[in-house]
């Protein structure tokens, strides 16, 4: 996932209170029709370094869908910055696309708009059955006790990036296990233009997913037992601090980082401005931009204190894409097969090694080519220390909250502005008053 728009946060709410009513297109039943049976609208996300190769890596798949099936997929590849925007005025407006990908921290929000075609068993048997897919990767399609509102197409788990060259260069033998030996290293790299860390301060979608692994290991939640907004609780606090505080008060993070938005920090890595970076299955990214696998090389997030695992020591949002289906979609059947082909043993390893993403299909994951010293560190987090977004009906507009409040503290740490721990509450407190009363 990356960036949503800050402006986002009304539009959000306003979608979400409108959709249960707006969209349903189809049968009253459950949906769909099969009145053009011949094509199929599909909105994909923005994968890798563009739009353009995307289209690259998808269209020859599309092509050999239709091959197979006779349906023709007519793709458009949406950015990060559009995507849930774009998501949220189709539920609306009832004309959307007959497949799309949604990150899949949106599940559950975009399951309450009832816009969304529920995948039952029987729907999950026509794609080859739920059996298929890993346990974490499901964990991440939708509400607890609810029938999946999507299917997951590409399984993600953060790592540290980090430029073998600048470390040996600066002394440095190993990568840090810890924040303070993060912070340390920074330090020693951020010298001569360069810094030791990159970052998305102007993507809400990306400083969530970072605060919500602070928090974590803070022992925080952003919200309660029962659903609710609990934004300014101090285990939070803490984690928004010292994560713009890498900014802020460690400054090894460039300020100018304060505005990217669109992967630049990925950029600067792949140009060595920056000696590391935290990112989701960044590998075919930065191949793409011309950096060799052997300048690079990938470790565990940091933690707190020990070792990656479980509670206080998670490191990574499970972070992924799902696929899918439009309720009123007018060729149920093609998107039902589209579905299956994209999900299918065969595409999930074309698909994933092109994004060098993992595949959330068991068999496909088990192929020797996930097998890699990259992929072993994304795959042992996604099993052993990685934690699901909140799958609450107000997930969407917590990460446009949240991420915009944390947005303009990076913009305070850029302008050099104190980013305090009673700032940080302000900016929070103003989030959680954005949030739908129950």
């Amino acid at each position: 996932m990356r960036n949503i728009r800050a402006a986002a946060v009304g539009a959000v709410t306003m979608s979400l209170a409108l959709a249960a009513t707006a969209c349903g297109g189809g049968s009253a039943a459950g949906g769909g029709s099969n009145d053009s049976p011949k094509t199929l609208t599909y909105w994909a996300s923005n994968q890798g370094a563009s739009i353009e190769i995307d289209k690259k890596v998808l269209q020859p798949e599309l092509d050999k869908f239709e091959k197979q099936t006779g349906v023709k997929v007519k793709l458009e590849v949406v950015p990060w910055s559009d995507l849930l925007n774009r998501i949220l005025t189709a539920t609306t407006s009832g004309q959307g696309p007959d497949v799309l990908n949604i990150g899949n921290t949106w599940s559950a929000s975009l399951q309450a708009t009832g816009a969304l075609l529920p995948w039952d068993a029987k729907q999950f048997d026509a794609i080859g059955g739920k059996d298929r897919f890993v346990a974490s990767a499901l964990g991440s399609t939708g509400a607890q006790g609810k029938d999946p509102a999507a299917v997951p197409l590409y399984s993600m788990a953060y790592a540290l990036y980090y430029n073998k060259k600048m470390f040996a260069d600066a002394g440095i033998a190993n990568p840090p296990a810890t924040w303070a030996e993060l912070i340390a290293d920074g330090k020693k790299l951020s010298k001569g233009g360069k810094w030791g860390l990159g970052a998305e301060g102007s993507n809400p979608s990306e400083n969530i997913h970072h605060v919500f692994v602070f928090a974590k290991q803070h022992g925080a939640d952003f919200f309660t037992a029962d659903g609710k907004a609990d934004f300014t609780n101090d285990g939070v606090v803490s984690a928004v601090q010292q994560y713009v505080g890498l900014m802020a008060s460690d400054k090894i993070i460039a300020p100018g980082n304060a505005e990217y938005a669109q992967n630049q920090s990925v950029s600067d890595f792949a140009k060595g401005k920056n000696a590391m970076l935290l990112w989701q299955s960044a590998s075919a990214n930065l191949k793409s931009q011309g950096m060799s696998e052997a300048d690079y090389g990938i470790a565990p997030v940091p933690v707190q204190s020990g070792t990656p695992g479980t509670g206080a020591n998670v490191n990574s949002m499970v972070a992924g894409i799902n696929m899918a289906v439009f309720k009123n979609t007018h060729n149920l059947d093609g998107a039902t097969k589209f579905v299956k082909f994209m999900t299918s043993d065969a595409e999930q390893k074309i698909l994933n090694t092109a994004y060098s993403s993992i595949p959330p299909v068991a068999a496909a994951q088990a192929d020797a080519a996930f097998n890699t010293p990259a992929n072993a560190v994304l795959k042992d987090t996604l099993a052993k220390s990685a934690a699901a977004l909140p799958q609450v009906a107000d997930e969407s507009q917590f990460e446009t909250a949240v991420g915009t409040a944390v947005k303009e503290l990076f913009a305070d740490a850029a302008a050099g502005r104190a980013v305090t721990a009673e700032s940080v509450k302000a900016k929070l407190e103003k989030a959680q008053q954005q949030m739908p009363t129950k």
